[in-house]
C-alpha cells in the first residue's frame, strides 16, 4: 500500500467534488435526470458548491490530479493532509491592492466528509528527555509538556470507470479529553477555551505568516502534528494484521510529497525505536527501505531548513534522534569520500553558523530508497546543481518522474463540449483512462469539418469566459479578440511584470499609431490571476500595477477593443475551470532555471491553448510532443542564465524596456512613488530574474502569436495538435511511472 504524505499547501482536494464524483462513478445522466424531476438543474446545482480551501496552487491541485489518478489505476493507496478550517486567504481587490480575508468554507459543513470520531491520536509537544534503565541499558523516554488530539476526516475518492475508491484522510486539532474535562471540574472555564482555541489553532490556517517566532513555531507544529497523526494511523493497520516490523517495508511506501513532512523520518524512528523497542540499526534499515521522496524545489536558497533551537523546544527527542542520524551518516560518509570537510559540510544534515538548523532535503536524501525531480530538466538540475554531492555519491537514487494533470478534471469537467468532440471524432471515450489516445486527433487535422467544430468549441468557452470577466469586473469584452491568459501565483520568478510590461509597450505603440494602422492590430484581452503571499510586497505592488495600468487602458476611448486588461481576483480552481478553456494564449513566462514542472501549461495544452513559454520545466518535453512550430519560445535558456547574470551593469537591455521602465518610474500609470521600490528591481544591475534582458524576445514571440492569430485555419490546427500532444502529461502516466519505479505497487483492483 503507498501513503502519500502530503505537503502542508498540497492538500489533494482543493476544488469541487461534486461533478468530478457523478462523472467518475459513471451516473452523471441519470443523476441529472433525477434532479430535473425534482426541479433543479444540474449545472445549476454544481456551481453552488464552493471550493474545498485545502491547498495552495499548482502543487494542491497536482496532488488531487495524483489522488484522481490512484483510484482510476486501482492502485491501494492512501492520501493524508490536514483539513484547515480557513484554507488559504479569500483574495479581495480594494483600489488595486489585495487584501486578505478568511475563506470560511467549512461555514456549513462539508458533505463529503465523513468524520470518524473514534479515529483520533494523541500528539504530543514540547516536554523534556530523560534516560531510563531498562533491563540494564539506558534508553531515552520522552515526557511531552503538552498533548492535542487528532480527529480523522475521510474524504472518498472514486475512481473513473472501476468500482475502487481510495481515501483521502485529513487530521483536525482538538483538544486533550483529559485537560478538558480537568479544567472544568475545577471551574477553569476561561482557561479551558483559551486551550481550545490554542488548540484547534494548529488546523486552522493554511501557511501561518512565518515571519515572527510564533509564525514559524506554528508551522512547525503543523508539520509534525500532520506526520505524528498519520504515522500512528499507518502503524496501527500495519499491527492489526502483522507481529514483525520486518514485514512493513513489503506493506507499507511512505511517500514525501516535498520536504515538509519529512519529520516523519523521525518520528517513525521514534515510534520503532522507543515505543516499539526495536534496535537502532534495525529499525533504521527498515526505515530506509520506506521512504521515498520528491523535490518540488529547484534552487537550494528555497529549501527547507529547520532551526534547531526551535525544533529542540517544541520537539526535544526528534532533535536527539535527528542528531544521532547525522553523526551515523557523517561516518559513513567518511570512509566513502575521506576528510573533505567541505563536502562533508554541505551533507551534513545539520548546518553550522549564526542559526544552527535541520537541512530537511537532506535528510529525505540520505533515508530515501529513490529522489524524484519532476521534469526531466528540473532532475538535471538536481543531478547537476542543487544535490550534486549527493548524485555523486548515490546516482542510482535519483531519477524523474514528470508531473502530470488528470484529464478527467481539466477536460471532461471542465470543458464537456471539448469531451464530446474528442469522444466523437475519436470513436471512443476510452481516452478518458487512456490519454495517449488523444493523439488520434492528428489523423483528423486537416478535416475542415472537425476544424470548424473545434472552433465552434472554443467560441462557446470564450462566450462563457466573457460573460464571467463582465458580471466579475464591469469589462465588456469582444469575442473577436485573442484571449491572452497568465493565472498562477504571483511571483517575481514567474515575471507576470514582464507580461504587464508587454502589455504597456503594446499600448504604447497603440497610441502612437494612426487610424488605419490600427486597423491592422490583433485585438487582445490580457488576463492575469494569481494571489500574492500576505508578506511578499514586491508581488503585491506587481498586483497594483495590474490594476493601474487596467485602468488607464480600459478607459482609453482610442484604444476599445483593441486591447482589455483584465484581472481576475480570488483566483481558484472554480475559475480556471472557466478560463483555461476559453483562452486563446497562455503564457508561462518563468526565468530559465526555476520552474520545477509547471503543470498549468498542461492544464492549457489539453485544452487546446496554445503556449507562449521559456524553456522550462516541463515545457522542454512538450515541446518534444508537439513539436516547436506548435508554440511560441522566447527568453534565454537555463544554460545562459547564470553567464547573463554575471554581466550585471554591462547587460545590454532592449530600447523598448527602457521606455515602458521609465513610464512607470515616471508615474504614467499614477502611484509613481509606490512603484518606484518595483522598478529598482528590474533595473540593470539588479535584475536578477532577467526581465530586461528576455524583453526583446519576448515581444519576437508575441508578434509570432499575432500573425499566428490572423490565420484562423493555422491556429486551429496548431490548437488541434497541441491538445494531441498532451496525452504524456496526463496524471495517469505520472502514478503509473511512480508505481512501478519507485513503489513496486500493482493494481489491486476491487471485486465485484
Amino acid at each position: 500500500m503507498i501513503l502519500t504524505l502530503t505537503s502542508r499547501g498540497q492538500n489533494p482536494s482543493a476544488c469541487r467534488s461534486l461533478s468530478n464524483s457523478v462523472i467518475n462513478l459513471g451516473i452523471q445522466d441519470q443523476y441529472a435526470e433525477a434532479l430535473s424531476q425534482l426541479g433543479f438543474e444540474f449545472d445549476v446545482l454544481a456551481e453552488q458548491e464552493g471550493d474545498a480551501a485545502l491547498g495552495n496552487g499548482g502543487l494542491a491541485r497536482f496532488s488531487a490530479c495524483q489522488m484522481d489518478s490512484l483510484a482510476t489505476l486501482d492502485y491501494p493507496a492512501w492520501g493524508y493532509g490536514l483539513r484547515y478550517e480557513y484554507g488559504l486567504f479569500r483574495q479581495i481587490i480594494v483600489d488595486g491592492f489585495q487584501h486578505e480575508q478568511p475563506d470560511y468554507w467549512l461555514n456549513f459543513g462539508n458533505p463529503w466528509e465523513i468524520e470518524r470520531i473514534h479515529v483520533t491520536y494523541e500528539v504530543k509537544f514540547y516536554g523534556t528527555v530523560e534516560d531510563v534503565d531498562r533491563n540494564g541499558e539506558k534508553h531515552e523516554v520522552w515526557i511531552p509538556g503538552e498533548t492535542v488530539e487528532a480527529v480523522a476526516y475521510d474524504n472518498p475518492i472514486p475512481g473513473y470507470g472501476t468500482r475502487n475508491t481510495i481515501n483521502l484522510r485529513l487530521w483536525a486539532a482538538k483538544p486533550s479529553n483529559h485537560f478538558d474535562l480537568e479544567a472544568y471540574n475545577t471551574g477553569d472555564y476561561i482557561n479551558s477555551i483559551v486551550n481550545r482555541q490554542r488548540t484547534e489553532s494548529i488546523s486552522n490556517v493554511l501557511y501561518p505568516d512565518d515571519r515572527s517566532h510564533q509564525g514559524k513555531e506554528m508551522r512547525l507544529k503543523q508539520q509534525y502534528f500532520f506526520v505524528s497523526a498519520s504515522l500512528q494511523d499507518i502503524i496501527r493497520r500495519f499491527k492489526e494484521a502483522h507481529n514483525n516490523f520486518d514485514e512493513l517495508p513489503e506493506k507499507v511506501a511512505l511517500h514525501l510529497n516535498d520536504t515538509h513532512p519529512s519529520l516523519s523520518i523521525a518520528e517513525i524512528m521514534r515510534i520503532l525505536v522507543d515505543e516499539e523497542q526495536l534496535d537502532w540499526n534495525k529499525a533504521w534499515n527498515i526505515v530506509c527501505k520506506i521512504f521515498s521522496f520528491t523535490t518540488h524545489t529547484v534552487v537550494a536558497e528555497g529549501l527547507e531548513k529547520i532551526p534547531t533551537d526551535l525544533l529542540g523546544s517544541l520537539l526535544p527527542r526528534h532533535l536527539q534522534i535527528l542528531y544521532k542520524i547525522n553523526s551515523n551518516f557523517m561516518e559513513e560518509l567518511k570512509k566513502r569520500i575521506g576528510l573533505d570537510y567541505n563536502r562533508l559540510s554541505r551533507m551534513s544534515i545539520v548546518e553550522e553558523g549564526a542559526v544552527k538548523s535541520i537541512r530537511m532535503a537532506n535528510l529525505s536524501i540520505i533515508c530515501s530508497h529513490t529522489v524524484n525531480g519532476v521534469s526531466k530538466l528540473h532532475s538535471d538540475t538536481l543531478k547537476m546543481r542543487t544535490f550534486k554531492d549527493f548524485y555523486e555519491l548515490w546516482p542510482e537514487k535519483f531519477q524523474y518522474t514528470t508531473n502530470g494533470v488528470t484529464q478527467r478534471r481539466w477536460i471532461v469537467v471542465s470543458n464537456p463540449s471539448l469531451c464530446a468532440l474528442l469522444s466523437k471524432w475519436l470513436g471512443t471515450e476510452a481516452w478518458i483512462r487512456n490519454a495517449d489516445l488523444l493523439t488520434g486527433l492528428r489523423d483528423h487535422v486537416d478535416n475542415t469539418g472537425f476544424r470548424h467544430e473545434w472552433k465552434m468549441v472554443k467560441r462557446l468557452n470564450k462566450m462563457r469566459l466573457a460573460e464571467y470577466i463582465e458580471t466579475m469586473s464591469g469589462v465588456k469584452v469582444s469575442l473577436d479578440a485573442m484571449f491572452d491568459v497568465q493565472v498562477k501565483r504571483i511571483h517575481e520568478y514567474k515575471r507576470q511584470l514582464l507580461n504587464i510590461f508587454g502589455i504597456i509597450h503594446r499600448y504604447d505603440c497603440l497610441k502612437n499609431m494612426d487610424k488605419n494602422d490600427r486597423t491592422k492590430v490583433v485585438p487582445r484581452v490580457c488576463i492575469i490571476g494569481g494571489k500574492a503571499a500576505p508578506g511578499y510586497e514586491i508581488a503585491k505592488k506587481i498586483i497594483k500595477l495590474c490594476h493601474a495600468v487596467a485602468e488607464k487602458i480600459n478607459n482609453d476611448a482610442d484604444i476599445g477593443d483593441l486591447l482589455k486588461l483584465v484581472f481576475i481576483p480570488d483566483y481558484n480552481v472554480s475559475v480556471a475551470e472557466m478560463v483555461i478553456p476559453g483562452a486563446d494564449l497562455s503564457q508561462h513566462l518563468s526565468t530559465a532555471g526555476h520552474e520545477a514542472s509547471g503543470t498549468g501549461s498542461m492544464k492549457f495544452l489539453m485544452n487546446g491553448c496554445l503556449l507562449l513559454a521559456t524553456a522550462d520545466g516541463s515545457t522542454v518535453e512538450i515541446i518534444e510532443e508537439i513539436g516547436s512550430d506548435n508554440l511560441f519560445l522566447f527568453g534565454a535558456k537555463v544554460q545562459e542564465v547564470a553567464e547573463l547574470r554575471e554581466k550585471g551593469g554591462a547587460l545590454k537591455v532592449p530600447l523598448q524596456f527602457a521606455r515602458v521602465l521609465r513610464m512607470v518610474r515616471d508615474g504614467y500609470f499614477g502611484d509613481k512613488d509606490y512603484f518606484k521600490s518595483l522598478c529598482d528591481t528590474v533595473e540593470v544591475g539588479n535584475d536578477f530574474y532577467l526581465l530586461g534582458s528576455d524583453f526583446g524576445s519576448y515581444l519576437e514571440a508575441q508578434a509570432a502569436a499575432d500573425k499566428a492569430f490572423v490565420e484562423p485555419e493555422k491556429w486551429t490546427k496548431m490548437s488541434i495538435l497541441s491538445a494531441a500532444g498532451s496525452g504524456r502529461f496526463s496524471s495517469d502516466r505520472t502514478i503509473r511511472e511512480y508505481a512501478e519505479r519507485t513503489w513496486k505497487i500493482d493494481p489491486c483492483q476491487c471485486p465485484f
